[in-house]
């Protein structure tokens, strides 16, 4: 049998990713593309994971990128986005030398969905697919050719050790982040020798598996407890051979997450870019909880419980976008995301930053969590301990530390924030003089920090009026209002002071770093006041200056060389001007010109980003997507809304993609968007009505949404420049705003 015949029936035997799949072009599933975005324009790719819906289980192939030609391996799954991963696995062909250890293998045609990767190497006639549950996965592998195969497995981190108990068992455990993860796995061949790279230490094993041409399959569970809790998981989800089985479970999986908003109208590459964003919104937070117990990093111990436990939450990126999304989509799934962080809580003694697998990871700046619950409360989410999240919200404001990359207790920072409401920075080239500040790369970001915190403080004010206690409720409004005396206003910049009170001087706006600034320059946090816009525009001389300010964001020249530029200022992905699409503070900036009258100017904008920086090919995504965070901009902003302060609940209005959307929710109703003649030319909002009912404003309120509510838009080629552009149009967002008691 010639190699390319073989090659076919083995790709036909193993089962292609996509068999089965609908050929209806409108299958929501198949406009999925997990390779859009695959290629870093300046900073991380995203990566074609498969996996179900917020589960344990998350693996895709280990290249630099796309365009990378040779797999590493595939971890047995990943631990936590974009920081851990553990066990690679990786089948391998051919006579044993030293080099087959580090092999990278080229391939030559592969599939990817979110529920099955398939791929055929360049060895004559291997191929491999893979398919998820939701504490197990499965490899099939198919060898061709009379040559030794092996199953490569490995440590991805420096602690642990693979054990292979013939014929057909192998364990393994490793040591990440000061914590253990454990896997049991099977194979359906027998193994007939064993080699170790070292066998002193056994991190890295080849099993030999057979010299003629096979299939050979590989199931496996994955723990946090031990191995033995991972053989369970595996008997639990896969209980026996059958990858088609497997891969079909997963598909329904996602058939069913898919189905829950349906578009009409727009291009099939929209279409591609819509689904596959909202797949990219279910990778994070995941459910670690093993069938009634779970580790958990922030007390050390395992738990027994009936209740799911979510990690793996970058707030600082999700909690505009991604959060708010599943809050409409999956309200019961949030409110168990939110126990889980007040159990992490109760656990550890602070309200966890970045609530990842192996502990808290404080990155950033800001305490979002603040923001998170008080969007979830109002929105009518009740389903969790209020006095515990208010405690935990309180508590890191008052009480920790509020510099970026740590949590735990305040320093003398935090003695001087709360007494003189802002962060103080240095002058450049001072040096450093408070040990807690990582100094050498993240530094101080003093005018963030006040920023963030100002709004987590105006959160925590709301959820002070809700439980009636004025006391704390007027110290948190005064903390909110600490974003003033950052803002130097003849300067018409948010800008660093010492500890003296004195602004700092020279800074450049376009340039000033980490020393002041969160991943962006000044032009992006200028906008940073997502609590009290009407105060901002207040402070920037009236709506017309601060409507101008807002056009030249988009207009303002770099001043130097793009590469330049970028050695500063290296997050500053997807720009138009001074605006930075890709990254997350600046998400909710185009849709400001709705608070400032000029609504048209929200709807050319959106579209403009959305066509230019969220396309269907390799470079799709114009920053690090970040597991979630960007992808959701994308789902709203296509669908024709967007919740610019999470904590008050209503969506700002931008310009639908597509001429109708609906979105089933859990209640059993369904909200719709119909845009009447959307195109690409047809951008623009020409009069708009709510339920029958004409709306003037270029927003809607959670209520509406719950209610099952139709937004009907007719859309135009040129701007009507009168819709909502009356100051009492605007969408509410000031100091004194309390959102009361919203019923869900």
């Amino acid at each position: 049998m010639n190699k390319a015949i073989f090659t076919l029936f083995a790709v036909l035997a193993l089962g292609g990713c996509k068999t089965g799949e609908p050929s209806d072009p409108k299958s929501n599933l198949a406009a999925v593309n997990p390779m859009i975005g695959a290629v870093g324009v300046i900073l991380e790719p995203t990566r074609p994971t498969v996996h179900l819906p917020n589960s344990l289980i998350r693996s895709y192939p280990a290249k630099n990128d796309q365009l990378d030609d040779q797999i590493h391996y595939f971890p047995l799954t990943v631990a936590s986005h974009r920081i851990a991963s553990v066990f690679a696995f990786m089948p391998v062909s051919g006579p044993y030398d030293e080099a087959i250890w580090g092999k990278r293998t080229g391939f030559e045609q592969e599939e990817a969905t979110p529920y099955c990767y398939s791929v055929r190497l360049e060895e004559p006639g291997d191929t491999l697919a893979f398919s998820p549950a939701a504490k197990s996965g499965y490899f099939q592998v198919s060898f061709g050719g009379k040559r030794d195969h092996y199953l490569r497995l490995g440590n991805i981190n420096p602690e642990g050790d693979i054990q292979v108990k013939p014929p057909r068992v192998i364990t393994g455990t490793e040591q990440f982040q000061g914590m253990r993860a454990y896997f049991y796995a099977e194979t359906d061949a027998d193994i007939s020798e064993v080699k170790y790279q070292n066998p002193a230490d056994k991190k890295h094993v080849l099993a030999k598996v057979g010299a003629d041409a096979m299939r050979v399959g590989f199931r496996y569970g994955i723990s946090y407890i031990s191995v033995e809790q991972a053989k369970r998981n595996l008997e639990l989800e896969i209980p026996a051979w059958g990858f088609e089985t497997v891969k079909n479970q997963a598909r329904q999986a996602w058939l069913d997450v898919m189905s829950q908003i349906q578009v009409k109208g727009g291009t099939p590459a929209q279409k591609r870019v819509f689904y596959t964003a909202l797949y990219r919104c279910y990778e994070r937070m995941v459910d670690i909880n093993e069938h009634g117990q779970y580790y958990s990093a922030y007390d050390g111990k395992v738990h027994s419980s009936p209740e799911p436990f979510f990690v793996d939450n970058w707030l600082w990126d999700t909690a505009i976008g991604l959060e708010p999304l599943h809050m409409i989509l999956n309200p019961d799934r949030e409110q168990a995301k939110i126990r889980s962080f007040i159990s992490m809580y109760e656990q550890s003694g602070w309200m966890p930053s970045f609530a990842v697998v192996f502990g808290d990871w404080p990155a950033m700046t800001g305490n979002n969590a603040a923001i998170w619950m008080t969007d979830a409360w109002f929105k009518g989410l009740r389903g969790f301990d209020f006095r515990k999240a208010y405690e935990g919200a309180k508590k890191n404001s008052l009480e920790a530390t509020l510099l970026p990359w740590r949590n735990g207790p305040a320093t003398s920072l935090d003695q001087f924030y709360n007494a003189k409401g802002y962060m103080p920075g240095l002058r450049p080239g001072e040096p450093e003089t408070v040990k807690e500040v990582e100094a050498n790369w993240e530094k101080r970001q003093c005018v963030s920090v006040t920023l963030d915190n100002s709004y987590s403080d105006w959160c925590i004010a709301q959820l002070a009026a809700f439980d009636q206690n004025e006391a704390d409720r007027q110290l948190f409004l005064k903390r909110a209002a600490n974003y003033k005396n950052v803002y130097r206003s003849d300067k018409g910049f948010m800008w660093p002071k010492d500890a003296e009170g004195k602004w700092i001087d020279p800074v450049d706006p376009k340039l000033a770093g980490r020393e002041y600034y969160t991943e962006n320059n000044a032009y992006t946090y200028n906008w940073d006041v997502k609590h009290d816009l009407a105060g901002l525009i207040k402070l920037m001389g009236g709506r017309p200056q601060a409507e101008a300010k807002l056009d030249q964001l988009f207009r303002e020249d770099l001043g130097l060389p793009k590469f330049k530029f970028w050695t500063t200022q290296p997050d500053s992905s997807g720009l138009v001007g001074q605006f930075v699409m890709g990254n997350e503070p600046s998400m909710h900036i185009p849709y400001l010109y709705n608070y400032m009258g000029a609504p048209w100017k929200t709807q050319k904008r959106i579209r403009m980003l959305l066509d230019t920086w969220f396309t269907d090919g390799l470079f799709g995504v114009p920053g690090d997507e970040d597991g979630g965070g960007m992808s959701a901009f994308v789902v709203f902003s296509m669908m024709g809304f967007f919740p610019v302060t999470p904590g008050i609940p209503v969506y700002t209005i931008g310009s639908p993609v597509f001429e109708e959307i609906s979105v089933r929710l859990d209640n059993g109703k369904t909200f719709t968007v119909k845009a009447r003649n959307a195109s690409a030319a047809n951008k623009y909002i020409q009069s708009a009505s709510l339920n029958g009912a004409p709306l003037s404003r270029p927003w809607f309120t959670h209520a509406d949404l719950l209610g099952g509510g139709t937004l009907e838009l007719t859309m135009g080629n040129l701007p009507n420049k009168q819709w909502g552009s009356r100051e009492s149009d605007a969408p509410p967002s000031s100091m004194e705003y309390q959102p009361g008691r919203a019923a869900r």
